[in-house]
């Protein structure tokens, strides 16, 4: 299969803990690995949601990837780049590393135990949307057929800053457009 055919798959990326950008720098890389990414949204900074109280913001984005592989495989990757970061999983919402989430998988949709593709809170979190909407706000969400800049404006912006002055690959004062992905 060819470049070309590979499906475009959104993933979503956050930290809170540790070198937060050095751990999403180097989660960029590792993804890299699964195909070409195509893209990579700026740097946000958003207050936790959910969880036990008292967590450091997060630093959040999203990047555009075409891959090979199926979604089950790029799920189990994505699982595996957090585990490889030292993520742990003890209580749902709690601080981490690392959080790589897929988002969407072309058009395909899976709802299986282990794989929920659309991403089932993807449309309804700002800090999922906005890093997303610098990619494609006119992509469509494939079963209620909402786009990102529809959804972003329902849910509004809710403390979603962008970051500025770090050497991140998608932000517009490094030169990166929110952006096109060279590679490492």
């Amino acid at each position: 299969m060819s470049p070309g055919d590979d499906p475009e798959v959104y993933v979503a990326l956050g930290a809170n803990l540790g070198d937060a950008v050095g751990t999403l720098r180097w989660a960029v890389r590792e993804i890299a690995r699964l195909g070409k990414v195509q893209a990579i949204s700026g740097l946000y900074r958003t207050a936790p949601v959910g969880g036990p109280p008292g967590q450091p913001d997060y630093l959040n984005a999203a990047l555009c990837l075409h891959t090979p592989h199926d979604a089950p495989t790029v799920l189990r990757a994505l699982h595996a780049i957090e585990a490889q970061a030292g993520r742990e999983r003890h209580e749902r919402w709690e601080a981490r590393v690392l959080d790589l989430d897929l988002l969407l998988y072309g058009t395909q949709v899976w709802s299986e135990p282990e794989l929920s593709v659309p991403h089932s809170r993807a449309w309804d979190r700002a800090f999922v949307l906005r890093p997303l909407a610098d990619l494609a706000p006119a992509l469509r969400h494939p079963v209620t057929g909402e786009s990102v800049g529809e959804a972003l404006v329902r849910v509004g912006l809710n403390g979603v800053q962008l970051v500025a002055g770090l050497d991140w690959p998608g932000s517009p004062d490094t030169g990166g457009d929110a952006g096109r992905y060279a590679g490492p």
